[in-house]
């Protein structure tokens, strides 16, 4: 397939082949993910292979009790790591080189590091899905990997200003597994001209109008339209308020020496 094809042909994929993942096609994966770009060429990230069934299964209680998580044939956790650079610093004498250099001070990293960082960390892991999906193999992205952050961090021995962003998991497709692909939102409400402009009301109603004629109202919820159970399900959901506090255990952990 060439880009396009894979960029349209790709869908989350949550149930796996048994086989487990060729060596050649997991080094093409990681491979992809390398050569991703990134910010002054520093790869701001680090990637962790998950093979071990026990910690497959932590993960799948610990994102959110995703049982599929626990059957994906390989797990790739894609960190954010600005430990590496700062270690060089240190060891190089940069610390000492910022104190006697006119206009330099010494800093450990900060939030915009950590930003920068996020978007290398993203761009690489979107490299290795869309390779995969180049290799037949299907990958599933799991946002509540941002949950439970200390105990992930327990988990992977991560050291300061190494942060979880993303995890993939990626299995071969079973044969003849259908794909389902998800209607996207029409370019006209996400693609703005020069600057960001702001929907009206009216807009917002079109938008969402396809969304809001599938809701139906149950006589267990209170909710009389789709964004108010969507509001429900998603931002006002236990793993929500899960992740809003681990998020900001995150960033109180990784700016206490930036402070």
């Amino acid at each position: 397939m060439n880009i396009s094809e894979v960029i349209k042909n790709r869908t989350s994929l949550r149930v796996y082949d048994d086989r487990m993942i060729e060596d050649q096609d997991l080094e093409k994966i990681l491979e992809a993910a390398s050569l991703a770009p990134t910010a002054g060429n520093q790869q701001l990230y680090s990637i962790i292979v998950i093979k071990s069934q026990e910690t497959k299964d932590k993960l799948s209680e610990s994102c959110d009790h995703q049982p599929f998580i626990a059957k994906a044939p390989v797990l790739l956790l894609f960190v954010s790591d600005q430990k590496k650079w700062f270690d060089y610093y240190q060891l190089e004498g940069c610390k000492e080189f910022s104190e006697r250099e006119p206009g330099l001070f010494w800093e450990a990293p900060n939030e915009s590091d950590l930003m920068l960082s996020i978007e290398d960390t993203m761009i690489a892991a979107q490299n290795a899905v869309l390779m995969a999906e180049s290799l037949g193999i299907g990958s599933c992205y799991i946002g509540d990997i941002l949950e439970n952050y200390e105990f992930h961090k327990e988990l992977f021995d991560l050291p300061d200003y190494v942060v979880p962003i993303s995890l993939v998991c990626l299995g071969y497709y079973k044969e003849g597994h259908k794909r389902v692909h998800r209607k996207r939102f029409d370019q006209k409400y996400v693609v703005f001209e020069e600057k960001y402009r702001e929907l009206s009301d009216e807009e917002l109603k079109e938008m969402f109008a396809e969304r809001a004629a599938g809701f139906v109202k149950t006589p267990t919820s209170s909710a009389e339209n789709f964004a108010q159970a969507f509001y429900r399900r998603k931002t006002g959901a236990a793993f929500s308020k899960e992740m809003k506090r681990s998020v900001r255990a995150m960033l109180a952990d990784y700016t206490k020496e930036s402070c």
